[in-house]
């Protein structure tokens, strides 16, 4: 009878003991979050820490906290954390080589924090993708394509390749390349592409224009059209710029020129 009840002891101290494991864990997951997003404001509030930056180390105390509140779980079941740490440093190196590429991803992500190639917000072209950042964690960085959808690029892809900062400057050059046929007037061409790059009011002007004669291709003379605009107004430019050199092009009579096949048939007869 007694050591029936011992038993039944044992199995309640037992089931106890994994309820407040589980009570624990939860909390502890819920109190770890807490504190990251915590953390998160509190960095986010000071002028001088971006907001790149700031969800890096809000993921780094996330998992930092969680691995406490794991450990902390365990040691409620029992389980020898010392001899848990001794475990893992033995298996160190089959874990390294295991997680080699997270590891890789993690350093990476610590690099691109150190030497911010860029920042949330940014459009780049890394990792053969481009996108706007939208988050970098531990591991990926969290890229927006322009039709909306969500790339989650590995770190170490992204510092492995060349980053292309798209918009890191204030500034961007608009590069058109325009052709004419050779019959056309080059003179009248030139002065009709300097009137409709200085007619638009984005376009920077005391940064100078440039509209030059680049090539005397096979069926036309092109011109190279160069202008600065901000660059939040780069593509609306790029865009309105190929119009509007179009439909005046077509109002003067100048001509571009478009790939054609002349067929000559010949009667034998």
């Amino acid at each position: 009878m007694d050591s029936v009840q011992t038993v039944s002891d044992m199995v309640g101290l037992y089931a106890l003991n994994i309820a407040t494991a589980i009570v624990i864990f939860v909390i502890g997951k819920w109190l770890a979050k807490k504190v990251a997003d915590v953390a998160h404001s509190l960095m986010m509030k000071n002028d001088k820490v971006d907001e790149t930056l700031a969800k890096f180390l809000d993921g780094i105390i996330y998992y930092v906290l969680m691995v406490m509140v794991v450990l902390t779980s365990l040691k409620q079941l029992g389980v020898d954390t010392t001899s848990f740490f001794a475990i893992l440093g033995a298996a160190g190196l089959a874990i390294g080589l295991a997680l080699k590429d997270s590891l890789g991803n993690f350093a990476s992500g610590v690099m691109i924090i150190m030497f911010r190639p860029f920042k949330v917000g940014d459009f780049i072209n890394a990792g053969g993708v481009s996108g706007s950042v939208e988050e970098v964690t531990i591991f990926n960085t969290i890229l927006k394509t322009p039709d909306n959808q969500k790339l989650i690029v590995p770190n170490g892809a992204i510092t492995g390749g060349t980053i292309t900062n798209v918009n890191a400057k204030p500034e961007r050059r608009v590069d058109l390349l325009v052709g004419i046929g050779y019959d056309d007037d080059i003179k009248k061409a030139k002065d009709t592409l300097k009137s409709i790059v200085e007619a638009d009011e984005r376009v920077l002007l005391d940064k100078g224009i440039t509209i030059a004669v680049s090539e005397l291709a096979d069926s036309s003379v092109n011109f190279v059209v160069r202008a600065w605009v901000k660059t939040p107004d780069y593509w609306g430019v790029k865009f309105d710029l190929t119009e509007n050199i179009k439909i005046t092009f077509d109002k003067e009579g100048i001509s571009i020129p478009y790939p054609q096949q002349d067929v000559h048939h010949y009667n034998n007869d």
